[in-house]
């Protein structure tokens, strides 16, 4: 009966494309004769983690020659320090296995810069260069040096390799002949080139000792000549880094003429926070060096171009000028009165260049500028030999530049036109402009966002990942790079984080469902085509039970505004149950879709609590990705606004639609999702009866300057943005059950958020709250018991404060 009904699976399995490789089914079929163990849905078994539901495939890459996959993979059972090993199996699927030590260290690397004759890969590996012959097999090293070496890559002539050493590019003979030094790029003020009279106080004697002693003046003189040669020989003039600088991200122009270096200045008298870790090798307690906060002064960063054969260095200038804002009452009187001296020069943009991309030709080059409120974005076109440049595309935003691919640059085959990506029709789209037109061209349009673009091997094409269709789902594209029609290549439902075999023939997916946790399976490129399945991550006993594919359903907000949640309801639930919302964090996250959640532990806990009766709800609030530009920024200046009235709205759903009891709904989450919680038991008291607040964020003036700046400005500009955003000033507000709970050395959300806002619910004699700190953890938990610990806590709160007395 067993064997049949393997069978039966098998057929199906092999109807729907999801046909197995014989070590896959061998296994299935080793486990189907073995007494299946049944999972036990309680927290212990769940906040296993991946002991549980296995480890996703990884660094996924092929063999140059197509035949073979190789990919980093864990097993449930391994220990869980235990570095990843690395395993290769056919492209038919067949040979699955793991490989020794001294196989994996021959393997082909994932990374580096291959040649054009696709024969040779150069890279990195532990701050030396080995070079990767593809036809042998074999690796060997070109650099054994106590300096470290990185970012090698071939050049043009592909008869050398360049690399970084101590900030300083090096150009090196693949047959080892020659090693040339491309720049000298040093760190401190430039020496005066003659030194000011007056300044040896010893001058005098100098010279008179030379004018007396024949052997002072014939050493001074035989000195001076080697300075002079040397100095001929020398031609390159050095650059220096300013004192408190760095230079970093050194490339080499394609015809060899020049290097280009970003440059970061630190900012003088920054301030760093610290994060006390109490439990240590060392028995005392130790200081881990963390970030600034928001509104403290950031670094710059800046660019510049040295000339190979000059050293000459051209800083880049953006040529942006800060825009005098003045009210129409001003602009009114100085029309009619002008004023008696000029205005002052407006200063300089602040802003920040990144993402330069050389055509390959070399005689053109791109950047990426965006300002320092990330309010702007310009996409300029670089003269390398004087450093200035073009605007070819701004994009500005009144909230603040983001979505998938903003930052994505890069050049089509004819080394005349560009490609980026742009928000601009509000959803994150393809385009590409031609660098002497004035308008870009949309490439890609619709209510859908693409990422991941990159260009086939023979750059007529542009593959990319598209939520197209549903924005539960995301799909690999190809498209031609005129644009035009799109086809879609992968087909099996949910995520798929595909590589492309170096021959474009095949496909190596990453896949996961609602379900089912993250597999690799191989499937030719081809629209449609059936997906082996390579790789079974999940424990027997995880798969033994019935886990659900929760249903997406929508609601509708009080603006009108249709909102996604996934729903966990139990098949016999009764009117009058509770119910918990979870909120999930990083805001900009999507977590309702089709395939498997970074959330899994918490996927496996909603189960839980609807074998005891809950219904949960999983809400896309405004702020979540997949969505578009006006989802994504509907927080700006107010966080827990729209995205907290979107759980109360869900709530409101709930009772409304399934008939729950509108006096027992909780919610939880952690982070982003723990201020939602701490704001919704604060400002909405008499929604929520309990909450469980897990590492969240109290004060956004104490949070980091990157994410916070963006969505709330900085607090020293816009302090009515963060007084109303920030759930410390609404404490008072509290009336139901609150459980906080925070890893003490969580270096992202600090524990010092959590101490001060218990602070403040001591002096405001609040009772009705509990405190649990978690002395080894960071933001994100590692170890099992601290995991079950905690949900042991939110399920206790839930099932105190929810359930009828």
């Amino acid at each position: 009966m067993k064997n049949n009904r393997l069978s039966r699976v098998f057929t199906s399995l092999c109807l729907i494309g999801m046909i197995f490789p014989a070590g896959i089914i061998n296994r299935v079929s080793a486990q189907q004769a073995q007494p299946a163990r049944k999972f036990d849905l309680t927290i212990d078994s769940i906040m296993r983690g991946p002991g549980l539901v296995g480890y996703e495939p990884n660094r996924v890459h092929w063999s140059q020659d197509g035949k073979r996959i190789f990919f980093r993979w864990k097993q449930a059972g391994d220990p869980r320090l235990k570095e990843a090993d690395l395993y290769v199996v056919n492209r038919d699927g067949t040979g699955l296995r793991k490989l020794s030590e001294e196989e994996a260290r021959q393997a082909p690397p994932q990374g580096g810069d291959l040649s054009k004759d696709k024969k040779l890969t150069v890279f990195a590996d532990d701050g030396d260069i080995f070079l990767y012959d593809h036809v042998r097999g074999e690796r060997r090293q070109i650099t054994s040096t106590i300096d470290g070496e990185n970012s090698p890559r071939f050049t043009t002539d592909q008869k050398h390799i360049v690399f970084t050493r101590q900030n300083n590019l090096y150009r090196m003979a693949l047959d080892g002949s020659s090693l040339t030094q491309l720049t000298d790029i040093r760190t401190g003020s430039a020496p005066p080139a003659t030194p000011p009279k007056g300044t040896d106080s010893q001058e005098y004697l100098k010279k008179e000792e030379r004018t007396l002693i024949e052997a002072v003046r014939e050493k001074s003189e035989n000195r001076e000549e080697q300075e002079k040669k040397r100095k001929e020989r020398e031609k390159r003039k050095p650059y220096f880094a300013p004192n408190g600088s760095s230079v970093a991200n050194l490339q080499l122009s394609p015809d060899g003429k020049y290097v280009s270096a970003g440059t970061v200045r630190r900012p003088n008298n920054a301030k760093n926070t610290i994060v006390p870790n109490y439990v240590t090798e060392s028995a005392f307690t130790e200081d881990i060096p963390s970030r600034s906060k928001v509104g403290d002064a950031q670094g710059e960063m800046g660019m510049i171009v040295i000339n190979v054969e000059t050293g000459e260095a051209k800083t880049v200038d953006p040529g942006l000028k800060q825009q005098a804002v003045q009210t129409k009452a001003e602009q009114r009187k100085e029309a009619e009165e002008p004023p008696a001296s000029p205005r002052a020069t407006p200063k300089n943009r602040d802003v920040r260049i990144i993402n330069l991309q050389w055509a390959e030709d070399g005689q053109n080059a791109a950047i990426m500028v965006r300002s320092s409120d990330n309010k702007d974005r310009w996409v300029m076109l670089l003269e390398p030999a004087t450093g200035k440049t073009k605007i070819l595309d701004h994009l500005h935003d009144d909230a603040w530049v983001g979505g998938p691919g903003s930052f994505t640059l890069g050049w089509l085959p004819d080394n005349k036109t560009i490609y980026f990506q742009s928000e601009r029709d509000g959803w994150s789209h393809l385009y590409a402009m031609a660098i002497n037109s004035d308008k870009p061209r949309q490439l890609t349009s619709g209510e859908f966002e693409v990422s991941d673009v990159r260009l086939s091997e023979d750059k007529t094409r542009f593959y990319f990942i598209s939520s197209e269709g549903s924005p539960f789902e995301r799909h690999l594209y190809v498209m031609p790079v005129t644009g035009g029609q799109r086809a879609r290549i992968t087909s099996m439902a949910g995520d798929n984080d595909v590589t492309i075999s170096p021959d474009e023939s095949m496909l190596a997916i990453v896949h996961s469902y609602s379900n089912k946790p993250p597999e690799l399976y191989l499937a030719a490129n081809q629209a449609g085509a059936a997906a082996r399945q390579v790789t079974m991550s999940p424990t027997e006993e995880f798969r033994s039970y019935k886990w659900i594919d929760p249903p997406i359903v929508r609601f509708k907000a009080r603006d009108g505004v249709e909102v996604p949640a996934r729903l966990y309801k139990p098949a016999n639930f009764k009117k009058g149950s509770p119910a918990v919302i979870f909120v999930h964090g990083a805001g900009y996250l999507q977590n309702v879709h089709k395939w498997w959640s970074s959330y899994f532990r918490e996927y496996m806990f909603h189960h839980l609590l609807m074998e005891r009766g809950y219904a949960v709800i999983d809400v896309d609030y405004r702020a979540s990705a997949g969505y578009g530009r006006d989802w994504r920024t509907g927080i700006y200046r107010h966080m827990g606004g729209k995205d907290l009235t979107d759980q109360v709205d869900a709530a409101k759903y709930l009772v409304v639609e399934h008939g729950v009891d509108p006096k027992r709904i909780g919610l939880y989450g952690g982070s982003y999702g723990g201020f939602i919680t701490l704001m919704a038991m604060f400002t909405e008291p008499d929604v929520f009866a309990a909450g469980a607040a897990l590492r969240p964020v109290t004060d956004w003036a104490h949070y980091n300057h990157g994410y916070t700046s963006n969505i709330l400005n900085q607090p020293q500009d816009d302090n009515e943005s963060y007084k109303r955003s920030s759930p410390i000033y609404f404490a008072e507000g509290l009336k139901g059950a609150l459980l906080i709970c925070h890893g003490m050395v969580d270096v992202n959300v600090h524990f010092q958020d959590t101490v001060r806002l218990v602070q403040r619910l001591i002096e405001l004699r609040k009772e009705n709250w509990e405190l649990a700190a978690y002395p080894v953890e960071d933001h994100g938990f590692v170890q099992p018991a601290s995991w079950a610990d905690e949900y042991k806590r939110i399920l206790k709160l839930f099932e105190t404060n929810l359930r009828l007395k």
